[in-house]
């Protein structure tokens, strides 16, 4: 799998392709998301697989939880994270953001 296949390119005028930004919405707090309390070795696209099936969904429990590093997928052994429940809403709205 290729961690680039689903950001946007565009072409320039000389029709060299190159990647634009990637846009990601603001995840809105639900009564319905999950906390937990993270272990030894959770990372944020290992419980995107626990929870959503889909480990490419990192990216919204590490948004959903802003306060964290961002710069890495490994969460501190012992933190409170929340796992946003409504995520067709979240991906509806990252399409929107990225005209997908």
């Amino acid at each position: 799998m290729n961690r680039y296949q689903d950001i946007r390119t565009t072409i320039t005028g000389t029709g060299k392709p190159y990647y634009t930004t990637t846009l990601y919405p603001q995840v809105p707090l639900s009564v319905n998301d999950l906390y937990v309390i993270t272990g030894e070795g959770d990372r944020f696209d290992i419980l995107a697989q626990q929870y959503y099936g889909d480990s490419t969904l990192w990216w919204v429990i590490s948004i959903a939880n802003i306060e964290l590093k961002q710069n890495s997928i490994f969460i501190p052994v012992g933190t409170q994270i929340r796992i946003p429940s409504n995520v067709s809403a979240i991906l509806a709205e990252y399409n929107a953001l990225n005209n997908i």
